[in-house]
């Protein structure tokens, strides 16, 4: 059953006992769809669940959010980041969800890769704290590397630093990568 999501996600399991994999996709023109039975391979798996394990209902992001807004106030003010953008960040990556994990090995509230929470200290990428100081660095560190400017540190967070300086600062021609900045920034001005 795929739902069509602009700023929050519904998730559909029906029961304690009920559990599946979700997929993202994000169409071209900036459309976010969420699913657990992914109709093409353009879908990424952005939670791996286990049997019995999760219970996703509408309402548990809101619940998420509320939950982590410390965290997220915390970490902003530290490395002085717009908190705004680090909530468009979070909900674009794992809509709130602490244990998501990304079929290309992202790992948290950030979706933060292995390399990158090396990079930023982070031993358990689980951790919220651990994760959106790690993730929130690195945003920093991205908006200095490009002058500032919030598309590319976007477009930076998703496809790489290096992508961005590969196509001469600017955002690579990664439909994924197209759609991700829209939405991130459609969240950040929301």
């Amino acid at each position: 059953m795929r739902k069509k999501i602009f700023f929050y996600v519904a998730f559909f399991l029906f029961s304690e006992v009920l559990s599946a994999d979700i997929y993202k996709y994000v169409s071209p023109d900036g459309k976010v769809y969420y699913t657990d039975r992914p109709a093409h391979r353009f879908y990424k798996r952005i939670i791996r669940t286990r049997p019995s394990s999760y219970n996703w209902a509408v309402g548990r992001m809101k619940g998420n959010k509320q939950k982590y807004n410390d965290i997220i106030a915390q970490a902003a003010s530290k490395h002085q980041v717009d908190e705004k953008l680090v909530h468009a960040v979070i909900q674009a990556e794992s809509a709130y969800h602490a244990q998501a994990i990304s079929s290309a090995g992202a790992v948290g509230l950030m979706q933060l890769m292995p390399e990158t929470a090396k990079r930023y200290g982070v031993r358990d990428r689980t951790d919220p704290v651990q994760n959106i100081n790690g993730g929130t660095r690195y945003l920093k560190d991205l908006l200095k590397m490009f002058n500032s400017n919030l598309t590319l540190a976007v477009a930076a967070y998703n496809a790489g630093e290096g992508a961005v300086k590969k196509y001469n600062n600017s955002i690579p021609p990664y439909p994924e990568t197209r759609n991700y900045v829209k939405q991130v920034l459609a969240l950040y001005h929301k």
